[in-house]
């Protein structure tokens, strides 16, 4: 999450990506960086544990999602 606001600040478009579990933590992260209204994607928990085959759907469903994400945030500029 800090990592997506650091590059956001320095001009560069970023998509920070947490698991379900985190997003209260995300949510937190962001507002205590100046950002509270900083939007990020939200993928199931846990990923640790999926077989590469899971792990690649995952990244592929992702893919369409943070191209759309970027899109829109885009629009918004």
């Amino acid at each position: 999450m800090l990592d997506g606001i650091k590059l956001e600040r320095a001009g560069i478009p970023a998509v920070s990506i947490v698991t379900h579990l985190f997003v209260e933590t995300g949510v937190e992260m962001a507002a205590s960086h100046g950002v509270p209204d900083y939007k990020f994607l939200v993928t199931p928990h846990p990923i640790a544990n999926l077989s590469e085959e899971q792990l690649d759907a995952t990244a592929d469903r992702l893919t369409g999602e943070v191209v759309e994400f970027l899109q829109s945030t885009g629009d918004q500029q």
